[in-house]
């Protein structure tokens, strides 16, 4: 069986979000169950260097982009044993960011369709192509339509993962001639028509063999108009291929034993290291060093879906009524940087706001924290909540999607339980949340010994999801 992985990001090459995190793990594993998969993306300028030099030209062609005759590069590369591909035409790709750009509905059509016309150039025809979000959800669409003569490609079965239905790729109607070379047959409600324009992600929806979400709730959650960001009723009349697969984290990179970004390792028979990273951040930070006082982390873009705006809203009132320590690191919407950048001077032994991106530091908040603070209004799946367990930090969190599946709340009377979570996206309910936390961390030591190591004997790893995806796969061949 040959699968073929389409991206627009992987790590370790280029990476904003949970998407790379995926594309970067879930194929790895894959090739460890003896998976012949491989992966695709774009060759962004941003990439390494290291990595950049790794890559060797396997071939180039040209080919139409609406009236345009492009260039188009494959260069290839094998790393941890998975052979990626990456599709090379410095216009669409040498810019300053991966996404956001004026073009990117041409961008994204172009490495879409540099995908298709590829397989048979470098000799690799995949038995299913999986695509992922709104950058490659034409594929599918494009295979039906626009290749559907090519002898070579027609037995190939195809597959969409939706990571954040947030985002679709919505676009004049008139890419369909001026980047794709196409008519209007798919413009219709059961293909790519959303109003008067195109919907790349509905088209992958619609044209694909099999939907995957990133969790069994958020499959449910799109379905219904709360949730499915205007496209639950297309989602509804194809759920019966919809499938909802819980993400894992990758265990090579987050392993408190061996993580070379924390300052002292530890695992689940002591906790000792985790005692001493707690003071190592204090210190680095300018907190007071003291392993007593609670500390609370968050590593997050800052954004009202991250549920900042609960954070916003209640700290105040927990620096007044609570000993307790609150570090905050991530970047995002200015209303969030500038009030946290405020509560860090209003609480300078309280509070810390750390408004970057620092992988390292990230790490050191996940090993160092007691709690850790994810009150999404909606999450897909969420890798930092997985991860904070991992390394014995206990969760606090929204029950929605990917958190409801993956953090077991804490029952006082059984004693079972991964975190803390709560039911209705407010302020208050949070707050009462983070109380119920405090009250177990400060009065019941032993009892917060056993979630700790209830939560770092939970599996996150890859080795059940990639079973679920080889399942998927089998099916359909």
């Amino acid at each position: 069986m040959k699968i073929l992985f389409a991206a627009a990001e992987a790590a370790p090459f280029i990476k904003t979000g949970g998407l790379g995190d995926v594309a970067g793990a879930l194929p790895k594993e894959l090739v460890k169950q003896g998976v012949d998969i491989r992966v695709v993306l774009p060759f962004y300028s941003q990439i390494s260097e290291e990595y950049k030099d790794m890559a060797e030209d396997l071939v180039y062609f040209y080919m139409s982009v609406g009236k345009k005759w492009v260039y188009c590069g494959i260069k290839t590369l094998e790393l941890e044993g998975v052979t990626y591909y990456f599709v090379d035409n410095q216009d669409y790709f040498n810019r300053p960011g991966l996404y956001g750009e004026w073009d990117d509905g041409e961008r994204f059509g172009f490495f879409s369709m540099a995908i298709i016309e590829m397989m048979e150039k470098i000799g690799f025809i995949p038995d299913i192509i999986h695509v992922n979000d709104w950058q490659t959800a034409m594929v599918p669409v494009l295979l039906v339509d626009k290749y559907h003569w090519v002898e070579a490609l027609k037995g190939i079965r195809k597959v969409i993962t939706i990571h954040n239905i947030l985002f679709q790729g919505v676009y004049p109607q008139d890419v369909l001639s001026e980047v794709f070379g196409t008519g209007y047959n798919i413009f219709h409600e059961a293909g790519v028509a959303y109003y008067d324009n195109v919907n790349y992600l509905k088209g992958g929806i619609n044209f694909s063999d099999v939907v995957t979400t990133v969790s069994p709730s958020y499959a449910q959650e799109i379905q219904t108009p709360d949730f499915g960001e205007g496209l639950d009723g297309t989602l509804r009349y194809n759920s019966w291929k919809i499938r909802g697969i819980i993400n894992g984290i990758d265990y090579d990179i987050n392993n408190p034993e061996t993580d070379k970004r924390i300052p002292h390792h530890y695992d689940i028979t002591d906790l000792g290291g985790k005692v001493a990273n707690k003071k190592a951040l204090q210190e680095r930070l300018g907190l007071p060093v003291d392993e007593k006082i609670p500390l609370i982390g968050a590593v997050s873009r800052l954004t009202g879906q991250k549920g900042f705006q609960l954070v916003e809203e209640k700290v105040q009132e927990l620096m007044h009524t609570r000993e307790v320590q609150i570090v905050i690191l991530g970047t995002g919407e200015a209303q969030f940087e500038n009030s946290f950048r405020y509560f860090t001077q209003a609480y300078p032994d309280k509070f810390k706001a750390v408004i970057d991106f620092d992988v390292a530091l990230a790490q050191q908040i996940y090993s160092g924290a007691d709690i850790f603070l994810m009150p999404s209004a909606f999450e897909p799946c969420g890798l930092s909540q997985m991860i904070s367990m991992r390394y014995g930090t206990i969760p606090i969190v929204h029950e929605v999607g990917g958190l409801k599946d993956t953090v077991i709340p804490y029952n006082q009377i059984t004693g079972e339980g991964t975190g803390f979570s709560f039911w209705g996206f407010n302020g208050y309910n949070l707050l009462g949340t983070i109380y119920r936390a405090l009250d177990v961390y400060e009065e019941e030591p032993e009892q917060w010994g056993k979630i700790i190591h209830q939560a770092m004997s939970s599996d996150f790893s890859w080795t059940h999801p990639a079973q679920d995806y080889l399942s998927l796969y089998q099916s359909l061949v």
